[in-house]
């Protein structure tokens, strides 16, 4: 039965994100906080140079608002908050030193890497102090097994964290995508902790609340983009209620997507090195392959978000 905090949650952060986004985006606008697009990628999306990013900000500061109000009663959401802010953090560094400092590379590769472990370590040695249940993981369709080998538990932490945040980063490339996605996922997770009554489901809501307030200006044509901010901070937060879930084995399925925009990515770059030059895909990620194939971007997000939602189905299914 769905709890009054889950519908309050959800109301209280899809208000604070739709009152929140017509103040932050005309603020970003005169900062010059806006988006540049390759010369060399899809040229349609050349003319998005300049849209504001970093509205990720909007969406985090909806979800710890709203996840402060309940975590006095619901104390399993600090863990994942604290990979949500965390990784919400980096990404914030990350745009703000390309695009209000102008250094285009942002964080340099190693300076994230180094950040993202530290965060990952803390989240992991948290959760062993804590609450070491959330490295027993679930075994779907076996009717309540688990798995609990902490010898790989612990390693697959790191795979799981790091690999989810790029990936949904990876998926942050059209209108609406990112959040269109994660929004089917963060419903997926309310409906598991629900049912499940693992405790996050106050902080899950109000993450659907967040992001359906922030698609209202980031559906296209987007008003706003997240930016790093935003899908840095969302990869946490997938990554920490998947462990808080006990779930992280059914990522690959109901974070589909997300996995396969990464792998687009590795395959490219391996097969172009390996070959000389040679691709397999038009453009990587995958979502840029699609649009050179002459699909529009709404119909690409209007696709991944129905697998998503459909994949999540399954995933409840085994559950």
């Amino acid at each position: 039965m769905i709890s009054l905090e889950v519908v309050l949650s959800l109301l209280i952060a899809f208000a604070i994100s739709v009152i929140l986004s017509p103040l932050v985006i005309p603020f970003l606008r005169k900062l010059k906080v806006g988006n540049t697009e390759r010369t060399d990628g899809v040229q349609s999306h050349l003319k998005k140079a300049g849209t504001p990013t970093m509205g990720g900000l909007i969406i985090l500061i909806s979800v710890l608002i709203t996840s402060l109000m309940f975590i006095g009663k619901y104390p399993r959401i600090i863990p994942v908050l604290f990979l949500t802010l965390g990784f919400g953090i980096i990404g914030f560094l990350d745009d703000y030193l390309k695009v209000v400092l102008k250094r285009s590379d942002g964080l340099m590769p190693k300076q994230k890497f180094i950040l993202q472990i530290v965060l990952t370590t803390i989240f992991v040695i948290y959760i062993l102090i804590a609450d070491p249940e959330c490295l027993r993981i679930i075994l779907p369709f076996t009717h309540g097994m688990y798995f609990e080998g902490i010898w790989l538990t612990i390693p697959l932490v790191y795979l799981v964290v790091l690999g989810t945040v790029n990936g949904v980063n990876f998926t942050d490339g059209l209108d609406g995508l990112a959040t269109g996605v994660t929004t089917m996922v963060a419903v997926f997770f309310t409906v598991v902790s629900i049912g499940m009554h693992a405790g996050i489901e106050p902080m899950t809501a109000a993450v659907t609340g967040a992001l359906l307030g922030f698609l209202m200006f980031n559906a296209h044509p987007a008003k706003v983009f997240m930016g790093d901010t935003g899908s840095l901070a969302l990869g946490g937060f997938v990554a920490g209620s998947a462990y808080v879930l006990q779930i992280p084995i059914l990522l690959p399925v109901f974070g589909f997507i997300y996995m396969i925009e990464v792998l687009s990515v590795i395959i490219q770059v391996t097969y172009f090195k390996k070959t000389g030059g040679k691709r397999i895909f038009k453009m990587a990620p995958l979502h840029h392959h699609f649009e050179l194939c002459g699909w529009s971007e709404t119909q690409i997000v209007a696709l991944f978000t129905v697998i998503t939602a459909l994949l999540c189905l399954v995933c409840l299914s085994g559950l």
